[in-house]
């Protein structure tokens, strides 16, 4: 009976510690999401997620939760000063996932989504690199189902494309992980040098999660291949996710400038002529991830705010676009821009909310992009790059006119006759009126989120100079796109093939190993049967030998081989010590 009732008192302690993990009760109650009806089961989502978010805000940064695994010291749960914002985010997300999807019966995409935001939010408390890729592959696990609910050939090989960077991130990360604790540093997380081989391989498992040149092909190769909610579930977590741990880790780590900016502007080029509107979200999301990964290089107080609420208001103002694309994509069956047009009278407020986020994401005064971005550019103005000020200011003209002119015009307001379609349902619309909401609160009282930041914030953003500067350049942008539209240079998409850096590894790398695989084949092949032909022929004439002399030659025949065999155990000696 004494036995019993301990194992009792283990279980409710091991369950009330699940249950108080951040993110447990999501991904825990994702388990029951399957066997609910439909009315219920959204009921129940939102409301574990308001429970799961209630319980998360009232986490102070000093608070831990630990656990010995194997003799392993296990950090369950940290809070840091940075984790609450997107801790608070991540929620809000997750609560308008489940109310942009409730028009649908899809039992798996529902269960998946729930998972991965729970396993995104779990992930933030993590406090040791153990629990990290615990919580790291399940949002992939998790997240490949999205991906999969595309529901297409196209989508399947997506998601197996997408599924091997996710795992290989991980699996980088755990050795990672394991390099750092042979070095007596444990599996703490911590600031880290990237310069150390343990550092590199961390900082490389985040790099994939978070689209760093030529390793995050997967994003713009499978957030358009998903279903409508896929592509806007996607677009919250796995990025923001790495933004986070980079600026725990790697915060101040100058190079990460020059790869931002190399986010925050080659992809600008190849958004400008593509053709399907959700792939020039991906990129878009590219864009404004390298710009927080510039914040972070730069690693001051104020560019660790601006990462941090540009994260935030990232999150409301891509769903929002994802969302508004989504919509039209359900409406008409297709997402490329060339076939589509004039919705703006059929789908009105599908297309305001679409500006909404397209004016959030130009950074327009009062809308929310303004007053976060600026953070960060203020951040590089301070520490002196010129020439990184200057590149941002370049990829912001970029962003203005491949997403906040570009979506909007394509989908609602070009010309075409032909396309009908009906408003997006109800529930989609509420999904996108909060979002909408929160991007005008953001940009009219950003206080309410600096108050939320690591840092105290100082910095002037209602300054004259910076608003003025800003209207130039949206001014400048507009410019442009009405000279190109008038000039008959836009649109600049149609039927053409557009290349990204995962052609590299899907097309070029496998024909290089292909190419110079065959004939070093031929060549090892070649010595191969030489190698056999030639101890072949050494057995064959000391056999003959030895029946031709008798007894001193066979023992001579014996030596031969012998000998023969010591060559060869030596030969594979020296290639094993070589190698």
């Amino acid at each position: 009976m004494g036995a019993m009732m301990m194992l009792e008192a283990a279980f409710t302690m091991f369950l009330t510690m699940l249950l108080t993990i951040p993110g447990m009760m999501l991904i825990i109650g994702a388990l029951a999401v399957p066997v609910l009806p439909l009315p219920a089961r959204n009921a129940y989502m939102l409301v574990l997620i308001a429970i799961s978010g209630w319980s998360v805000w009232h986490i102070s940064p000093d608070e831990t939760m630990t656990a010995t695994l194997a003799g392993i010291d296990l950090i369950l749960v940290r809070g840091e000063a940075i984790t609450k914002p997107f801790a608070l985010v991540f929620h809000i997300a997750a609560a308008l996932n489940v109310i942009y999807a409730m028009h649908e019966n899809a039992k798996i995409t529902a269960t998946a989504g729930l998972t991965y935001a729970g396993a995104a939010i779990a992930a933030l408390f993590a406090g040791d690199f153990l629990t990290l890729f615990i919580y790291w592959e399940l949002t992939t696990f998790a997240s490949v189902f999205l991906v999969l609910a595309g529901d297409s050939s196209r989508a399947m090989r997506a998601a197996m494309r997408y599924l091997l960077m996710q795992v290989a991130s991980g699996v980088i990360l755990l050795a990672g992980a394991v390099l750092l604790w042979r070095a007596g540093a444990g599996f703490t997380i911590t600031a880290l040098d990237a310069t150390t081989p343990a550092g590199f391989c961390i900082l490389l498992a985040f790099g994939i999660k978070a689209g760093f040149p030529l390793l995050g092909g997967w994003l713009q190769d499978a957030y358009p291949e998903a279903s409508p909610t896929g592509s806007v579930m996607l677009s919250a977590f796995t990025t923001k996710l790495a933004i986070y741990m980079l600026v725990i880790c790697f915060a101040g780590f100058k190079p990460l400038i020059y790869i931002g900016l190399a986010m925050a502007v080659i992809p600008l080029f190849a958004a400008l002529i593509e053709n399907n509107l959700r792939r020039v979200l991906a990129i878009a999301l590219v864009n404004q991830l390298g710009i927080m990964v510039v914040g972070i290089g730069i690693g001051s107080e104020l560019a660790v705010n601006g990462v941090t609420a540009h994260a935030f208001a990232s999150v409301l103002y891509k769903g929002l676009l994802f969302m508004s694309i989504g919509a039209v994509f359900m409406r008409t069956g297709t997402d490329q821009a060339d076939a589509l047009g004039g919705l703006s009278r059929q789908m009105p407020w599908t297309a305001a909310f679409c500006l909404i986020g397209a004016l959030s994401i130009a950074s327009m005064p009062l809308f929310s992009g303004f007053t976060t971005k600026a953070l960060t550019i203020g951040a590089v103005a301070k520490q002196g790059e010129l020439l990184v000020w200057l590149g941002l200011l370049f990829a912001s003209v970029g962003v203005v006119l491949h997403t906040a002119v570009k979506l909007p015009y394509a989908t609602f307001f070009a010309p075409n006759d032909k396309i009908k379609a009906e408003e997006a349902p109800l529930n989609m619309r509420v999904a996108m009126a909060l979002a909408a909401g929160g991007c005008i609160l953001i940009g009219l009282y950003p206080s309410a989120l600096y108050a939320l930041l690591p840092y105290e914030v100082s910095y002037k953003v209602w300054d004259s100079g910076h608003v003025l500067g800003e209207l130039q350049l949206l001014a400048f942008a507009a410019l442009i796109f009405a000279l190109m539209v008038r000039r008959g240079i836009y649109p600049l998409h149609g039927a053409r093939v557009v290349l990204y850096s995962d052609w590299l590894t899907r097309r070029v790398i496998p024909r290089i190993i292909i190419g110079l695989g065959e004939p070093l084949m031929k060549i090892w092949n070649a010595l191969k049967d030489g190698s056999v032909a030639l101890t072949l022929r050494a057995l064959r004439t000391s056999e003959e030998a030895s029946r031709a002399t008798g007894l001193a030659s066979g023992i001579a025949s014996t030596g031969a081989a012998a000998g023969i065999f010591l060559a060869v155990f030596a030969l594979i000696l020296l290639i094993r010590v070589l190698m």
